[in-house]
């Protein structure tokens, strides 16, 4: 693709890409991230609480994935501590069954909605400097993006419906002419470089489904406890 001219970059708002490891909890660290960018500072919030939460409103098991309306609902109104004191557990759970909930830690607490999805719409957040919560239908070379961190899908390369995954939209720029947006993955740094990778706009148009933002004021839930 050649050299990228990046146009919007908010990945000095991130810490390091974290790992959500074999559990189906993409959407949880793709909200809490999002969540602990509007703060000042780099905080990480606990992925643990956001998945716990969002799975008890929709009466989902720990085996199985997150909704989008349950996580935003989730995030607005049980909140999440700092990861340090609900800390993210990367092995699936036994037989589906959930671990007792702490009761230590301040809870944070952030408006959010589901909004009409597009690749305008994405780049009209990242260009008022908002990073955007998007959902994929993934293929196969999103798994292996190249040394630059572009992820190039072979010709005829389709997204697999089954194959669902939530990142973060956290810039965006051309790659040869080609509309593009970097992406931040919840795979751990090995992933594209350092954990992101961009993606070309005819790549996201063809596999988008599902994108939401998170309100900039932020506030503190009234109760102290993590759950």
């Amino acid at each position: 693709m050649g050299v990228i001219d990046i146009k919007t970059d908010l990945r000095h708002r991130f810490g390091s890409a974290r790992d959500q490891g074999p559990r189906p909890t993409c959407l949880a660290f793709a909200a809490s991230d999002l969540h602990a960018a509007m703060r000042p500072g780099w905080v990480p919030l606990s992925c643990e609480a956001a998945f716990y939460h969002a799975q008890m409103r929709a009466g989902f098991p720990p085996s199985s994935g997150a909704g989008l309306d349950f996580m935003l609902d989730a995030l607005r109104e049980d909140g999440q501590p700092a990861e340090e004191h609900w800390p993210y557990d990367p092995t699936p759970a036994a037989n589906d069954a959930w671990g007792r909930p702490p009761v230590n830690g301040e809870r944070f607490t952030r408006n959010g909605q589901a909004l009409p999805f597009g690749w305008t719409a994405i780049i009209d957040a990242l260009q008022s400097n908002r990073p955007a919560l998007i959902l994929l239908k993934l293929s196969a070379s999103f798994y292996r993006p190249d040394a630059a961190g572009v992820v190039c899908p072979a010709p005829g390369e389709v997204g697999d419906p089954a194959l669902g995954h939530a990142v973060l939209a956290v810039g965006h720029g051309e790659m040869a002419g080609a509309p593009a947006i970097l992406v931040r993955n919840s795979w751990g740094t090995g992933w594209g470089v350092a954990g992101y990778a961009w993606l070309t706009r005819n790549y996201v148009e063809t596999r988008l489904y599902g994108f939401a933002l998170l309100e900039e004021d932020d506030h503190v839930s009234a109760h102290s406890a993590a759950a």
